[in-house]
């Protein structure tokens, strides 16, 4: 009996490990909450209230336990029980919260002071990014709010409380850490800088200029080596690569708009969203030469490699819908619909992408 007792015991822990090993993708809706992808499956298995408006970044723990999303419209973040689904705390950061990443128990969020932080209408497109304005112009005069840095807003997840914030940048977007965690590097797409951070004292120790090459940094991505930073250039098309000593290696252009980007897990490939072009470019890391493309939908800001990286997640905030590609042939392999303004995809196990790293 004892022996029957421990037989089914058994089996119920190696059950529950085999449903809590299904790789997941989580996708922040501008317009609802989180998705949650059974990517073998690749169908959405649930859906997720996060209770604040306009969830736009999004992050997950390194155990799986916490899935954390910046509410825009709301102006906080929310932090989920990612078994349960059931809302653990909300958090007050400021207007206009954008980008989320987590480092242990700490969710690295960016916010701008003087930002909108307005709700996100459904269905209204979003309008591309003003080009700074001349000097001494009306629009110039009507955007001085801009000229206001962002900051970024340290949370203890487990506290569920700002413990510190930084001053950055104008209109910080991307954020990525050093191999070692030391320091911090984020995109400000405003100012055409890349400030690095000692992580731990919150100290600004160089701002990389990088308006030689271009304007509007928005993405920035280590490759699994360390030795490299990819960032993307909005308005001037192109990527470029920069060394662990912040010096310029190479550039190469892109299609359209591109934001999101990340290197495969082996750091041979560059794979760029170009947002306004409806393609995720793929380039030799060597070289810089084009590889393919994959064909998306509209607006796709952001991706994740799975676990195993032989999938794309690519989430197409203004097709309502998610592309899953295999990244060896670069063929669709099934797109999913009736998303609501997807914005931000992560995954668990954690996983390369646009924001996320393992």
């Amino acid at each position: 009996m004892r022996l029957h007792k421990l037989f089914f015991i058994s089996f119920a822990a190696v059950f529950a490990v085999s449903v809590n090993a299904a790789p997941l993708a989580y996708v922040s809706n501008e317009r609802s909450g989180i998705s949650v992808v059974d990517i073998d499956q690749m169908a959405v298995v649930r859906e997720i209230d996060v209770a604040g408006q306009g969830p736009r970044g999004i992050s997950v723990t390194a155990d799986g336990a916490f899935v954390v999303t910046a509410n825009k419209g709301t102006s906080d973040i929310s932090v989920m029980d990612a078994q349960s689904g059931k809302l653990v705390k909300r958090v007050n950061v400021g207007k206009n919260v954008e980008f989320v990443r987590i480092v242990g128990d700490l969710a690295y969020i960016t916010y701008e002071p003087s930002g909108p932080g307005a709700p996100v209408e459904a269905g209204k497109p979003e309008e591309p990014a003003a080009k700074p304005a001349k000097a001494g112009n009306k629009a110039e005069k009507e955007d001085d709010d801009d000229l206001v840095p962002a900051e970024i807003a340290v949370v203890d997840i487990k506290q569920g409380k700002v413990i510190a914030s930084m001053k950055s940048g104008r209109e910080t977007e991307g954020i990525e850490f050093s191999a070692d965690g030391k320091f911090m590097l984020v995109a400000n797409e405003g100012e055409n800088t890349v400030t690095v951070y000692d992580r731990q004292l919150g100290k600004i120790l160089q701002k990389i200029d990088v308006s030689s090459q271009g304007s509007r940094p928005r993405g920035i991505k280590i490759s699994p080596d360390g030795k490299t930073y990819a960032v993307t250039l909005e308005f001037s098309d192109k990527v470029i690569l920069i060394g662990s000593n912040y010096k310029m290696i190479k550039s190469a252009a892109t299609k359209k708009s591109p934001y999101g980007v990340s290197f495969d897990p082996e750091g041979k490939r560059l794979f760029v969203a170009a947002s306004r072009s409806s393609v995720i470019q793929v380039f030799d890391v060597n070289t810089l030469a084009l590889l393919g493309e994959i064909p998306v939908g509209q607006r796709c800001w952001h991706f994740s490699f799975s676990s195993d990286g032989k999938k794309l997640i690519v989430a197409c905030g203004k097709s309502d819908s998610l592309v899953i590609a295999d990244t060896t042939t670069y063929a669709v392999l099934k797109t999913l619909t009736g998303f609501k303004g997807p914005w931000g995809v992560v995954t668990f196990p954690r996983a390369r992408g646009s924001i996320d790293t393992p």
